[in-house]
């Protein structure tokens, strides 16, 4: 089995590359740009910055499987003049560009990671999201995301080529970075924090288990009813914000700082200071139902949320 991965180098790209090299499969991952550290038995193809314009003629012919990790993603205080506009060219254009390059040189399976984004920024407690909901993405990655989501399955209609489409949560794991590594760093400086009162619930996704559900998807063999379907990916394992910030201290062998300071209050600050969003994902609820996700493909978490908070103590 042949597969090209695109971000190569990216926090889920290498992650997955480094798992399919064990499995023995033949891999080309596209990357910016060539390093000295490439492994040798992998086909790196170098694009520069012009992934979203990059012809992808008779490159794709030997190729049955793409893993499409590529994409501009959540930006905060985004300066761009059209935010929406620039989502659209790398998240969009450029996918389906690659897309229905895929489905004219003879790609069997097209696997999309896309984003929960897609379904809102919140859900409600106790009710999670499901793959039958109605999409309602709200900022332009978002939106950008979908109408992808929305391009591949109509090529998938009019060709031969089977499109996976996966929408994970919050990844977490070893060399993650931006939130989740400053929640970390907060943990194991001792700071107190000031959400003790905080009562959400919201979904992850551990690296582990995501390239882990990625690599499924990629052997058709054992996926195939996988075609043409929209994943949700989990620990199926919610935590409110305070559990998680236990479950980090507990990882990294400290002695966690939570205050309580009620959470209207916090709101308010927020909005105040212009961090309204990442209020939202402090204090409210994500999660996803992962049900018909363990059902159709009778996949189970490889690791739990503590095994890799431990691995990711080992690492960083």
């Amino acid at each position: 089995m042949n597969l090209l991965i695109t971000g190569g180098r990216g926090f889920i790209g290498s992650h997955l590359i480094d798992l399919l090299r064990r499995e023995n499969k033949n891999i080309k991952a596209v990357v910016r740009r060539p390093s000295a550290s490439d492994f040798d038995d992998v086909d790196f193809i170098s694009v520069g910055d012009n992934f979203h314009q990059w012809d992808w003629y008779g490159q794709l012919n030997d190729i049955d499987v793409i893993v499409h990790t590529i994409a501009r993603v959540h930006v905060m205080n985004d300066q761009a003049v059209s935010p929406l506009e620039q989502y659209r060219k790398f998240n969009t254009e450029a996918t389906l560009r690659l897309a229905e390059s895929a489905s004219q040189q003879g790609v069997k399976r097209f696997i999309y990671l896309s984003s929960i984004k897609v379904n809102g920024e919140q859900s409600s407690l106790a009710h999670p999201f499901k793959p039958e909901d109605c999409p309602a993405p709200t900022d332009p990655y978002g939106i950008s995301k979908y109408e992808a989501e929305q391009g591949l399955m109509d090529i998938s209609r009019t060709t031969n080529m089977e499109v996976v489409i996966i929408r994970p949560p919050l990844v977490y794991g070893p060399g993650v970075k931006a939130n989740f590594a400053s929640m970390v760093r907060l943990v194991q400086r001792g700071i107190p924090i000031p959400f003790g009162g905080v009562r959400n619930k919201r979904s992850l996704v551990a690296l582990d288990n995501l390239i882990d559900f990625i690599a499924l998807c990629a052997d058709f063999d054992k996926s195939p009813k996988a075609a043409n379907h929209v994943f949700f990916i989990s620990d199926d394992e919610d935590v409110s914000t305070p559990e998680l910030i236990r479950k980090i201290a507990y990882a990294y062998d400290v002695t966690p700082r939570l205050v309580n300071v009620p959470v209207s209050w916090m709101k308010l600050l927020a909005r105040l200071v212009g961090k309204q969003d990442i209020a939202d994902r402090l204090f409210g609820s994500l999660q996803v139902d992962v049900s018909r996700t363990k059902s159709r493909l009778g996949w189970r978490p490889v690791v739990s949320m503590d095994e890799q908070l431990k691995k990711m103590a080992k690492v960083i």
